[in-house]
């Protein structure tokens, strides 16, 4: 049988392969030209001030797209925003059946109808422990633990072997919600034999364990009974556990708990759904919390990052429309801080510090987080229980995923390789190897529209940002006379006493009307060469005078 014929296992990221987050995990098995794929999360990532104006990031699909008719399914491994923050827009581009146990397919459900699918989107609803038959894959839900309640790992049979695709977890003895990881069941995987573990490696650089979250309730509950005045906690609103860690934290010490964000009611909402929460008190809502005694209350509140939008970053502004802190009060930071988000996190505590509010973050109070993700003696326990052939890190920036696969070199682990998102790994048959590289890029929200990553309405507003803005007008009549004008307006740009700003766009004028003047009757008759000339002379004005070269807006009006 040719290569090309013979039947293939292979392994596809196109998303959180080299970053943490934006996980799109492809599996194909068949033959090159026959592949039948399935997809496992379809999640995103966020903006930061490198994409101005752009707050979501998606994988681009457009590899995949090319073979919807071929793709059987997409299972999701738990509700976390890089794992199915994308279904809603990415969607309609695969239009393949949804699998998700019934906590992540209520939380998908509230996404899809937003966006007007839920009609058309099937989702199926698998419990725990529950398996999925797609053509030759037969997929297992192994139960684990992480920040949320139920993350599945996914064992993936096909007639070329087993995978372990673990999703995102750690090893947590109590995770207070849910079911502590199924380490039977991985073991019995490890004796029926293990292909491939597809891995996290977001906590690979750090030794021992993440930690349990009822250490966290167990620091949370004298924290919060040694506070007065009000109380505000942000946490992230996916970490289901640590919003109950905080509620029962906040009735032990006698206080009732306010919602604060639309994402902490959704998850609320679908944490009830599946029968968690069950015996809390009811929440207070926004406007009732206003009328209680400082000491009776606690906001439960979205915003732990920075985020402009959220609600902690609208009441450290003071426009929150029923929430206000201020001194006396205290704000508890239960989560970690996402790098690449100190900046507004920054900014955000010091607004807050600076309305008098008593600031409380893990680094001042270690126990009051612990992460979701695997440390290096559960990576260990990990590679002990499942014992794969091969080692195929995932979710973490090059370094981490450099780094698991010495770790799992270290464990005596035959085989490892770190695909970049884009590299198509085949698994079997044979030693693993990477065998092509398809298309793997990124696609923009950018208000509400979905642009490629270097789409030129980002480059502009990245150059604008970085060198300001200069308008050019001028007034010109049919013979091509000058009637008003040239005239230059600056937005961004700087200038200085002994240079005023009035002075240098006098002379950014100038050097737009010399340079008209050096055009013949023909190219003043020409709008296009009109703008070209005269945008040209003021970039180079600009490039001598400031260093750097502003977008120039030039517009020729005829009269």
């Amino acid at each position: 049988m040719a290569r090309g014929d013979q039947d293939e296992l292979v392994f596809l990221p196109l998303g959180g392969s080299n970053e943490v987050g934006m996980n799109f995990n492809l599996y194909g098995f068949g033959p090159a030209h026959d592949r039948k794929w399935i997809i496992v999360d379809v999640g995103v990532t966020f903006g930061d001030q490198t994409t101005p104006g752009v707050e979501v990031i998606l994988p681009d699909p457009a590899y995949i797209e090319d073979y919807a008719d071929r793709i059987l399914g997409i299972v999701v491994t738990h509700a976390h925003e890089d794992h199915i923050g994308a279904v809603p827009w990415l969607w309609p581009r695969l239009k393949a059946p949804i699998y998700a146990t019934p906590f992540t397919a209520f939380v998908l459900r509230e996404k899809l109808r937003e966006a007007d699918l839920l009609e058309e989107a099937e989702i199926t609803e698998v419990p725990l422990g529950g398996t999925i038959e797609l053509g030759p894959f037969k997929l297992e839900l192994i139960t684990l633990t992480h920040s949320i309640p139920e993350p599945n790992g996914l064992a993936i049979r096909t007639p070329l072997g087993t995978v372990l695709h673990t999703g995102d977890w750690k090893i947590d003895p109590e995770p207070l919600l849910g079911a502590p990881t199924d380490a039977d069941a991985i073991r019995r995987l490890g004796d029926e034999g293990v292909l491939a573990m597809v891995c996290d490696s977001t906590n690979v650089f750090v030794d021992g364990t993440a930690g349990s979250e009822a250490d966290v309730r167990a620091a949370l509950i004298p924290l919060i009974g040694s506070m007065k005045g009000k109380i505000a906690v942000s946490c992230f609103a996916s970490n289901v556990a640590r919003m109950d860690s905080v509620i029962r934290a906040a009735e032990a010490n006698g206080r009732r708990v306010c919602l604060v964000g639309r994402s902490m009611h959704r998850m609320a909402a679908a944490a009830k759904s599946v029968g968690l929460m069950e015996d809390v008190q009811p929440f207070v809502s926004e406007q009732e919390a206003g009328y209680f005694p400082s000491e009776s209350i606690l906001y439960l509140c979205t915003g732990s990052q920075g985020e402009p939008r959220a609600a902690l970053s609208r009441i450290a502004d003071g426009t929150h429309p029923h929430v206000t802190l201020g001194a006396g009060d205290s704000c508890v930071f239960s989560s970690r801080v996402i790098p690449g988000n100190e900046i507004p996190i920054r900014n955000l505590q010091n607004k807050l510090a600076d309305r008098g509010v008593r600031l409380y973050t893990e680094r001042d109070h270690p126990g009051i987080h612990v992460s979701g993700h695997p440390c290096r003696d559960e990576l260990a326990e990990m590679y002990r229980w499942a014992r794969p052939q091969i080692a195929v890190p995932t979710h973490g920036e090059r370094r981490h995923l450099l780094e698991h696969v010495a770790f799992a070199r270290d464990l005596q682990v035959p085989q490892q390789v770190a695909p970049r998102n884009g590299d198509m790994v085949r698994l079997a048959p044979g030693r693993v190897e990477i065998v092509d590289e398809v298309p793997a890029g990124r696609l923009f929200v950018d208000a509400g529209v979905l642009t490629p990553e270097n789409g030129e309405a980002l480059r502009e507003r990245r150059h604008a940002a970085y060198n300001g803005i200069l308008a050019v007008s001028v007034v010109l009549d049919r013979k091509g006379k000058v009637l008003a004008g040239p005239e230059v307006r600056a937005l961004g740009l700087p200038t200085d006493e002994d240079y005023p700003l009035d002075d240098v766009l006098d002379d950014l004028s100038d050097e737009a009307e010399q340079a008209l003047g050096r055009l013949d009757r023909d190219g003043r008759d020409n709008d296009e060469a009109v703008e070209t000339t005269m945008s040209r002379a003021v970039k180079k004005a600009s490039q001598r005078i400031w260093g750097r070269r502003p977008v120039v807006e030039t517009t020729v009006l005829r009269v």
